[in-house]
């Protein structure tokens, strides 16, 4: 009897993981994009947590405060990757049912 259930729970398992890899494969195609300074910063982040573009408007270029370009770069850097991963953990939820297991992503 045991050994059913347990075939039965590999085979939702692998279902699983298969599903899992189709959305990540799917998740590295998508973005978000976030901004700073606003709007003179955009940053594009896809599923993969890669950052794939960044944008910057002539205006938020002064050489006189580059600390400032700085800060505006790395606050839409780390808001994307934010968003990317809000994006990946709530698509990845669907899939394992929010079971939120350790490791997984």
């Amino acid at each position: 009897m045991m050994g059913g259930n347990m075939a039965k729970m590999m085979k939702q398992v692998q279902k699983m993981q298969a599903e899992m890899a189709k959305m990540q494969e799917e998740l590295g195609n998508r973005t978000v994009e976030s901004t700073a300074g606003g709007g003179v910063v955009k940053v594009v982040a896809n599923g993969r947590l890669e950052i794939v573009s960044v944008e910057i408007k002539p205006e938020a270029v002064d050489p006189e405060d580059v600390e400032m370009l700085q800060d505006l770069v790395l606050t839409a850097v780390n808001e994307a990757l934010k968003k990317a991963q809000e994006m990946m953990t709530a698509e990845m939820g669907k899939i394992t049912g929010g079971l939120g297991i350790p490791g997984l992503f």
